[in-house]
């Protein structure tokens, strides 16, 4: 269809039609990206900069070689692998970078910082590549001006583009349904990056509400829901009732769906923006037959062998570093006490089980039995150990644990007995992340800070329990390369 073109429902009972004179605007929806919903503007983002990239290094070869394949025939035979490995792994360094990653509060200067250890991550493996496969060498002057004319291009399309998909054009318009105390959880999305993927237009009250939020921004449409919708290119209509048996309005909602418009649960929309299961607004219903919380025995079998795979592959390369670490704790402690610490936690279905860790702390840091949350600046934690918390060295040993299917690679952090008694008896669906095995990594983990308290507690599992609920192999993976980011600058580390 063309500008001009016209859209129209049926009239429903109890709903007026919807007519839409004017003309049509491209629908902003969402990309699923190794289990994960990316806004449009993030992929657009992402969709320029892999341009960037591939633009680089063919400018970059026939800089170099300027008479084409005539003058290197060797460089150029299978000239679109080497572009696709070039473009492709950089573009994963980046990804674990957190360059990617949704709601992300950096500066201009932070930005570079990631950008320089993005292409220093990504020269690192394209040496590993060419090592495995020396055909698909691409020569130092290649990679020279294709990482520099790249950066340049990238650092460019931050400084612009960013700014660019920023702009309410490039965001999905949401109207929200109610404007009661589940409505009013909207108003605490007040930073911009708490908004990256969507523009809010307003709320829309009901009967037998009493509004909580801003009077600014309530909205009273004087036709029906569906044409206040069309006329204002909303894309969603988020449904935050405090009681839908006040009146739901189920007419107006399917002329709605009917025009092309999103009606989505606010239980729906957070889940999708933020990345976790709003505890406040979870209902039972919502748990149950909302997608998700699937099991197979195949996904079963593929994570068990991804996690014996990785664990094998990371022992492999960090064993000299776990050598190193025992030493330096050894040298710290003149040779008194223990190198590795166990500490009963509870596992899968709530079965205990033995962690394996570095020690951290000194001798004895809990020597009257009293199990306590670990704080900043804890007392008990060594000079050499704030060096493993910080560096997450002190977590090799869990890959033990792996091997032993104690634990998966990713997955809700293990807990102990204590904690997890106190905390199920305080926070609701506590228990259901020990549905699935903890993880030496989790989507709790990269997502939020450190957790030392029972608000803590509760803020995480919002995160374990979308984990739970959308766990699969793409999002196993997803965390695992943004977890280089969480150990590289040493977020949330204790």
């Amino acid at each position: 269809m063309g500008a001009g073109a016209t859209v129209s429902v049926l009239p429903v009972p109890g709903a007026s039609a919807v007519e839409s004179r004017r003309p049509l605007r491209i629908r902003h929806g969402h990309i699923q990206v190794l289990g994960r919903d990316m806004p449009t503007s993030l992929m657009t983002l992402a969709v320029l900069e892999v341009l960037v990239f591939v633009t680089a290094f063919i400018v970059a070869a026939h800089i170099v070689f300027p008479g084409g394949a005539t003058s290197a025939p060797a460089f150029f035979e299978a000239f679109s692998i080497k572009v696709i490995a070039f473009a492709g792994l950089n573009m994963l360094a980046m990804l674990s970078m957190g360059l990617y990653r949704r709601g992300m509060r950096v500066s201009l200067g932070q930005v570079v910082v990631r950008l320089v250890g993005a292409f220093a991550l990504g020269g690192v493996m394209l040496a590993v590549l060419f090592y495995v496969f020396p055909h698909l060498f691409l020569g130092r002057g290649v990679m020279l001006v294709a990482v520099s004319l790249a950066f340049a291009g990238v650092l460019t399309t931050r400084l612009v583009g960013v700014r660019l998909l920023h702009l309410d054009a490039f965001k999905r318009r949401v109207l929200v349904l109610g404007s009661g105390s589940t409505a009013s959880l909207f108003s605490r999305l007040r930073r911009r990056s708490d908004r990256v993927g969507f523009d809010l237009t307003g709320f829309v009250p009901q009967k037998n509400e009493t509004p909580q939020v801003d009077p600014e921004r309530i909205v009273e449409p004087a036709g029906s829901l569906a044409q206040y919708a069309c006329d204002r290119h909303i894309d969603d209509v988020v449904i935050a009732l405090d009681d839908p048996r006040g009146g739901f309005p189920v007419d107006e909602l399917m002329a709605c769906k009917m025009a092309g418009v999103h009606v989505l649960d606010v239980s729906d929309f957070f889940e999708r923006e933020g990345g976790f299961l709003k505890l406040d607004i979870l209902r039972p219903s919502t748990m149950i037959f909302s997608r998700g919380f699937r099991q197979s025995i195949y996904s079963d079998y593929l994570k068990r062998i991804m996690d014996l795979a990785t664990g094998v592959g990371m022992l492999a390369v960090v064993w000299p570093i776990m050598l190193l670490t025992a030493l330096g704790i050894l040298i710290e402690s003149r040779g008194r006490g223990s190198i590795l610490f166990r500490q009963t936690r509870v596992g899968q279905n709530g079965r205990p089980f033995t962690l394996y860790k570095f020690r951290s702390m000194i001798e004895d840091a809990e020597a009257d039995g009293v199990a306590r949350w670990a704080e900043k600046k804890d007392p008990r934690v060594t000079r050499f150990g704030s060096f493993m918390r910080t560096t997450r060295l002190d977590e090799l040993p869990q890959l033990f644990n792996v091997l032993r299917g104690d634990m998966s690679f990713v997955g809700p952090r293990p807990e102990r007995p204590e904690f997890v008694e106190q905390l199920a008896s305080r926070l609701p669906y506590y228990h259901h992340r020990h549905w699935v095995k903890p993880g030496l990594t989790g989507w709790a983990q990269i997502n939020y800070p450190y957790g030392a308290s029972e608000k803590d507690a509760f803020e995480k599992l919002q995160y374990d329990l979308y984990y739970v609920k959308n766990q699969s192999i793409s999002l196993d993976l997803l965390t695992i390369i943004q977890t280089v980011e969480v150990v590289l600058w040493g977020r949330g580390s204790r």
